[in-house]
């Protein structure tokens, strides 16, 4: 769903579509699976804009921003487990709030497992193209939050903003699962004096209770084989019109007709709506 929108709304405005693999998380990188989702885009007809863009390789650049802000004093070492966390915070927007045990630094005998950014009580505001005015204090909602895992990976909030700088994205259109972090990259933005995209988070699919569709809760594998049908689908769920004057395998004619009739003003301004039916 989010694709098929993101791809919509850039070549509706003569814009770039570039794709972008979040294989960060190493460990949990299926073999074979990048592959898969562009051997799908190209039986849709998706063809993206310059080269694919692979975080597993990103490192230095990740390491050259964390530095830039240990630098400013604005990063710390944590040894906090999850665990502890959990017993002493509060419920926050995104699981727990963290409590900022480690801000003052570490008691003695602990190691650090993680490095966090400070965060202030300011409020991070801004409008998203679908989800309207979005505003969060991330100190009192989220607590100082982590660029640097405890498993040596970099935090998926640093490299998304590193790399939307990196390839000059001026608009980021995804799924609103990822509306929580919004605040969170736009803070990070403008520490490290990059500029902010324009956000639109489109509504996600959801099981009937309320799971977002996805492998672990046992979606079915879409079919791309007669792309139209299931392209149409996409279309009514975003609330746009739906393309009948062409064939089931017709992509290219799809297309054309579906950037042209693309109005995002039209997308439900909702964070989840019911999957349509198989």
């Amino acid at each position: 769903m989010a694709a098929v929108g993101s791809y919509l709304d850039a070549k509706s405005r003569g814009g770039e579509w570039l794709l972008r693999m979040e294989d960060l998380d190493r460990p949990r990188t299926v073999p074979g699976a990048a592959d898969e989702i562009l051997r799908a885009l190209e039986a849709l007809g998706m063809a993206w804009d310059g080269p694919v863009l692979h975080q597993d390789n990103r490192d230095e650049a990740y390491r050259a921003a964390l530095d830039k802000l240990k630098s400013r004093g604005l990063v710390y070492p944590c040894a906090c487990s999850r665990r502890e966390i959990a017993d002493s915070a509060v419920a926050g927007i995104d699981g727990p709030v963290y409590p900022g045990s480690c801000r003052k630094g570490l008691l003695p005998g602990r190691s650090a497992r993680a490095e966090r950014l400070l965060t202030d009580d300011r409020p991070v505001e801004f409008i998203d193209a679908v989800q309207g005015r979005i505003v969060h204090n991330i100190e009192r909602q989220i607590g100082d939050f982590v660029l640097k895992r405890a498993d040596g990976l970099y935090a998926y909030q640093l490299a998304v903003v590193v790399d939307d700088a990196e390839q000059g994205i001026s608009d980021v259109v995804r799924g609103a699962d990822l509306l929580d972090s919004t605040p969170r990259q736009i803070y990070l933005q403008r520490l490290l004096g990059y500029a902010e995209p324009r956000y639109a988070h489109l509504p996600v699919a959801v099981n009937v209770v309320g799971e977002k569709l996805s492998k672990q809760t046992l979606a079915r594998a879409i079919d791309t084989a007669v792309p139209v049908p299931l392209l149409n689908t996409v279309l009514e769920f975003l609330g746009q019109s739906v393309i009948t004057d062409c064939a089931p395998d017709d992509s290219v004619a799809f297309w054309s007709q579906a950037i042209a009739g693309w109005h995002i003003d039209r997308v439900p301004r909702q964070r989840t709506l019911p999957a349509p039916a198989a």
